[in-house]
């Protein structure tokens, strides 16, 4: 009986996880609550563009139309090709989000595993992984992903796949420092004096404890990737011409910004949202699932206040 009463508890505990956490996120992080709605948002936009977006993607309204400031009938206005600017924005979210955050999440497993491995194992394994990332990290990278696209073939998944990788090596670096100022702490310590194996260490011991880290070099690269797809795109060596996305947009209005301001403002500003998204979202996970910030309010300052309250009266006064 008490055996399937304590297997009840853990399976809610487990089913629970989610609802906590969207719990925790809502009462202790307003911004972070903010980040989700919004990167929610714009997922949801770019996966259902077909059905939201007003007009066709490189549908275009004759020549009368070409450049045409924001009006009732085209919102946001039009582009040199007389096409609407706000259908361009929202199958652009597609693309941008896809690349971004495909690029950033492959980079994030690679570089962690990297910077895992090398950070734990030292020696002379270290050693090599870490002279080759200083010779990586001297090769100039728009060349070098350039030069990696030309093998590939131009496409989205080549483009994730050479702008993840390429960002991975140099991202290692941060991970490794993390690992190697943790893997002598104590609890590590006792996990190799009682025997458990190598991966478990890494992976119940080393990995939560460089989530944080992890966490926000993922989404400080979300908004980097957008950016070098732009440039590549610019360069020819991206993302096709007729495909609109966000940077490409940026790029391609530089020329006329100043004549025609919303043919830059506009993807700007949905680029904008989708970093401060991303950004607010990913600090409030630092905050909520950071082993060494659980139970407490993290640098917002929600434990201190608990600590206070915990001191009496008179050593206040005092």
């Amino acid at each position: 009986m008490a055996d399937s009463s304590s297997g009840k508890v853990t399976e809610r505990k487990k089913h629970s996880f989610l609802v906590n956490f969207l719990t925790r996120l809502v009462k202790e992080k307003p911004l972070g609550t903010v980040g989700l709605v919004i990167t929610l948002t714009l997922l949801f936009v770019g996966i259902f563009a077909d059905f939201i977006a007003p007009y066709g993607m490189n549908e275009s309204h004759g020549v009368e139309n070409y450049l045409a400031a924001p009006s009732a009938q085209f919102w946001l206005g039009t582009d040199t090709m007389g096409r609407d600017v706000l259908s361009r924005i929202i199958f652009g979210a597609r693309i941008s989000m896809i690349v971004g955050l495909s690029s950033a999440f492959l980079g994030m497993i690679l570089s962690t595993a990297l910077g895992i491995l090398s950070g734990y194992i030292g020696g002379k394994f270290d050693l090599i992984v870490q002279r080759f990332v200083d010779a990586w990290m001297c090769l100039p990278g728009l060349i070098i992903l350039m030069l990696i696209m030309n093998i590939l073939g131009r496409g989205m998944l080549p483009l994730i796949i050479a702008m993840g990788g390429f960002g991975a090596i140099g991202g290692s670096r941060v991970k490794r420092s993390a690992v190697i100022a943790i893997k002598e702490n104590v609890y590590v310590q006792a996990a190799v004096a009682i025997g458990c194996s190598r991966t478990r260490i890494l992976i119940r011991h080393i990995l939560p404890n460089i989530m944080g880290v992890v966490i926000i070099g993922f989404t400080m690269g979300v908004p980097g990737f957008i950016m070098q797809e732009a440039s590549l795109s610019f360069l020819g060596f991206g993302i096709p011409a007729p495909n609109p996305s966000w940077g490409g947009m940026i790029v391609l209005a530089k020329s006329v910004m100043f004549q025609f301001p919303w043919l830059i403002i506009f993807p700007g500003l949905a680029l904008a949202i989708v970093v401060y998204g991303v950004n607010m979202f990913g600090d409030a996970m630092r905050d909520i699932l950071d082993p060494r910030l659980r139970g407490g309010g993290g640098r917002y300052g929600i434990r201190a206040e608990k600590a206070k309250e915990r001191v009496s009266p008179e050593l206040q006064r005092g």
